[in-house]
């Protein structure tokens, strides 16, 4: 049963306690790269027989694979899919930056590029539950964006072969290639290369204990978007909201992982209990009920405090991966939370819009970093380069003040490369 808080009468350490992944899997990440860098396919093979337990015929999705794929997708799925890929283009393409150029003084001009990243990896787990909807949050931005070439990497089934409703999406998302392969492996073959991989610039997408470490191991020689940890839902609600529906708000994130977190802060104690009743009514219906029952039991909480504002403070200290508004004139609230990855206002807005259809990205950050960063977008597939350009004019008017700078740090070849044009 989820524990039930009172905010200043329990510990800080207590309220603002996270579900932290105790797995060590650094040095068994470090020999799969290791591995594959220097085997290639044939590393991925080996490691995709023993932990996917498949022999796929090819290592990248053929375009025969991907047209069963296609057959077999039901036509009112595949138009889900396509509203859901309008909705996050719709959104993401008001992300889009600008180069620009300041040429405001006689011989000079600056400015600064916004460019694409050349090839991008995405990572979509596999496992019990195909995300499809990843595929799409992920792909999309970064064609946007203009990245040349998007990779994407998901585990095979046992066939040897990808859901099908993966590869509908991507598809739809416009994937260039198709690995067939997940884990520390695939994260692996995108930031070394092999001989069926090209090497891409940047990996993005979540995954197991293995894949965030694997990502972060490889960090610094391509970029990453962010280390994954468990779901997260935080619902603040006042003592009018629906017991039912912020339970079932709640279950819908303790359904993903057992170390999914799952909160309630609430002004109200009538709606706390009441909500810690719809769980225990509403588990038992849900097909993963047994990982939601750890969840909730483990990681979930509901705490009570005394007002809205110190609702919205908690909120804020516990900066969520996904945070639930559920109020009254939802907007008045909307400039008081600083962090959260991303915020669902009003008693009609269920985070699962958000994970499907909304147009809001879902690739969010976790474990309190979105005190920090942000939801995945458009910016995580560009990079920015600046120019500058004087005239001989331009330079000897700023040339001393250059060299005085410099010989305040004592630096005098910086000093002497600005005055010795002037010198001749």
């Amino acid at each position: 049963m989820i524990r039930i808080l009172k905010y200043g009468e329990v510990s800080a350490e207590e309220i603002f306690a996270r579900t932290m992944p105790t797995m060590n899997v650094t040095e068994k990440v470090a020999d799969i790269l290791k591995n594959v860098r220097e085997r290639g396919d044939e590393a991925l093979r080996e490691y995709t027989a023993k932990y996917d337990r498949a022999t796929p015929d090819s290592i990248l999705v053929t375009p025969e694979e991907m047209q069963e794929a296609l057959e077999k997708t039901d036509p009112a799925f595949m138009a889900i899919l396509e509203k859901a890929a309008a909705n996050i283009r719709k959104f993401h393409s008001r992300q889009v930056r600008n180069s620009f150029i300041i040429n405001d003084e006689p011989g000079i001009v600056m400015g600064q590029k916004i460019i694409p990243v050349d090839r991008a990896g995405v990572y979509v787990p596999g496992g019990t539950a195909p995300l499809s909807s990843t595929v799409l949050m992920d792909l999309i931005p970064a064609k946007i964006a203009g990245v040349k070439e998007v990779i994407l990497a998901t585990p095979p089934g046992p066939d040897g072969k990808i859901d099908p409703s993966i590869l509908a999406a991507a598809k739809v998302g416009g994937a260039d290639r198709i690995l067939k392969a997940g884990g520390a492996q695939a994260i692996a073959a995108l930031a070394f290369g092999t001989q069926s991989v090209p090497k891409v610039d940047k990996i993005v997408g979540p995954g197991n204990a293995y894949v965030s470490e694997a990502k972060r191991q490889v960090f610094g020689l391509v970029a990453i978007d962010m280390i994954a940890g468990p779901s997260e839902i935080l619902v603040a609600a006042d003592g009018k909201s629906d017991p039912a529906v912020v339970a079932a708000d709640l279950l819908s994130q303790a359904e993903h992982d057992k170390l999914s977190s799952a909160v309630l802060v609430t002004d109200s104690a009538e709606l706390a209990e009441k909500v810690s009743e719809e769980l225990e009514k509403q588990i038992p219906l849900l097909d993963r009920a047994e990982i939601a029952r750890v969840s909730i039991d483990n990681n979930g909480k509901i705490i009570i405090a005394d007002d809205l504002k110190t609702v919205i403070d908690i909120a804020n200290e516990i900066a969520p991966e996904h945070l639930e508004l559920c109020v009254d004139n939802p907007f008045d609230w909307l400039d008081s939370i600083r962090h959260a990855g991303s915020i669902f206002l009003g008693r009609n807005c269920p985070e699962a819009l958000g994970d499907y259809l909304a147009g809001p990205n879902h690739t969010l950050p976790t474990q309190g970093t979105a005190r920090f960063s942000s939801p995945l977008s458009v910016d995580d597939f560009i990079k920015k380069t600046q120019y500058t350009y004087f005239t001989r004019e331009a330079l000897d008017s700023v040339a001393q003040d250059v060299a005085a700078f410099a010989r305040k740090e004592g630096l005098t070849g910086h000093a002497r490369s600005a005055l010795i044009r002037s010198e001749r």
